[in-house]
């Protein structure tokens, strides 16, 4: 397992380190070519983080609530005027004001006043790269324009809002550093992780757990199905919330199968929860294996664009969606007899 979260947010490092510089090609030199090499970076690196985050919700590296950086790094929903201009708001944003744009001033500003006033992490700079999504079959159309600083550009400040896309996405690579360091073989963090045989299996059981049924089936698959909002959708400038649920899921089974398949196709293999409940009660480890394969299928099933999934009307969509929330509340209900079968507190999340 900790070998596995070791890898996943070192190959996160690595698609996020591409963005980077493809955000810096992009604010040094703005065109059609340069805009859409630095979306196709970004899409890149949500492919390993999402699958990082099974290792959430235990008040581990990533969300411990000293410092963990999750909320920096993938807070959402996000308020797109909190950032910059949106739709019949022109002077809009952080990008528009006077605020300082540093790293100290992006992260001091994220989460100030509201919940929804994200000023960092992947969906602040999916904003800044899209822009507000208007299209019923594709994702926003924000113009490189709007960060040309010759004079011809479409929105205002656009020296303050290239600096913002390069400053929050250094951050962005500092807090994944964070992450991986506590992960590393030999950290702190990892070893005393190694060393808690229980306390540890429990850790692993509960970012499954919370995961499976109260975030991606309820508060990402639910929420945005009851209200048929794409604002609701967890990557609603870009479009590729139907990959966001099949990673979320894929994280799950990395997990319960103790295999990983890194950036440059190499597996880790080993073994994984499944064989720790095997081993306490076989028939539960087939249920639910049976289980996690389905919600990844249905994961797969999946159409984009997600917008028009939740859309009322469409009920093949919905009904995809819906199949999704019940396999992934399955998984939750036979978690929940394995945290019994153990011995251990079945999470409450409030």
């Amino acid at each position: 397992y900790a070998e596995i979260a070791e890898a996943s947010y070192a190959d996160s490092i690595e698609t996020a380190e591409t963005l980077d510089a493809a955000i810096q090609a992009l604010v040094a030199d703005p065109s059609e070519a340069t805009l859409t090499a630095a979306r196709e970076a970004w899409l890149d690196s949500r492919e390993p983080y999402l699958q990082t985050e099974v290792y959430r919700f235990y008040d581990g590296p990533i969300d411990n609530p000293e410092d963990g950086p999750e909320g920096l790094l993938n807070a959402w929903p996000l308020d797109e005027n909190y950032i910059d201009y949106v739709d019949g708001d022109a002077d809009a944003g952080i990008v528009n004001g006077t605020d300082t744009i540093d790293a100290a001033s992006l992260e001091e500003l994220s989460g100030k006043g509201g919940e929804s006033n994200v000023a960092t992490g992947y969906h602040a700079l999916e904003f800044l790269l899209w822009g507000q999504d208007f299209s019923d079959d594709g994702p926003g159309a924000r113009p490189y324009t709007d960060y040309l600083t010759d004079g011809s550009g479409t929105a205002a400040n656009q020296d303050r809002r290239g600096q913002y896309l390069t400053v929050a996405s250094a951050l962005m690579l500092k807090h994944l550093n964070q992450v991986y360091t506590a992960w590393k073989d030999g950290a702190d963090y990892r070893s005393g992780f190694e060393s808690d045989a229980d306390g540890g299996v429990e850790k692993i059981l509960t970012g499954m757990i919370v995961l499976s049924g109260f975030e991606t089936g309820g508060e990402r698959l639910q929420a945005s199905l009851d209200s048929g909002d794409q604002e609701d959708e967890h990557s609603c400038f870009s479009d590729n919330t139907h990959r966001d649920m099949v990673q979320d899921v894929q994280g799950i089974v990395n997990v319960w199968t103790g295999t990983y398949t890194r950036l440059d196709g190499s597996v880790i293999e080993g073994n994984g929860i499944y064989d720790v409940v095997k081993g306490v009660d076989a028939d539960l480890a087939e249920s639910l294996d049976a289980q996690i394969t389905t919600s990844l299928s249905l994961a797969n099933e999946l159409q984009p664009p997600y917008d028009q999934e939740i859309k009322a009307g469409n009920a093949e969509g919905n009904a995809r969606v819906q199949a999704l929330i019940e396999s992934l509340r399955a998984q939750e209900t036979l978690l929940e007899e394995v945290f019994v079968a153990m011995e251990f507190s079945v999470p409450v999340v409030e």
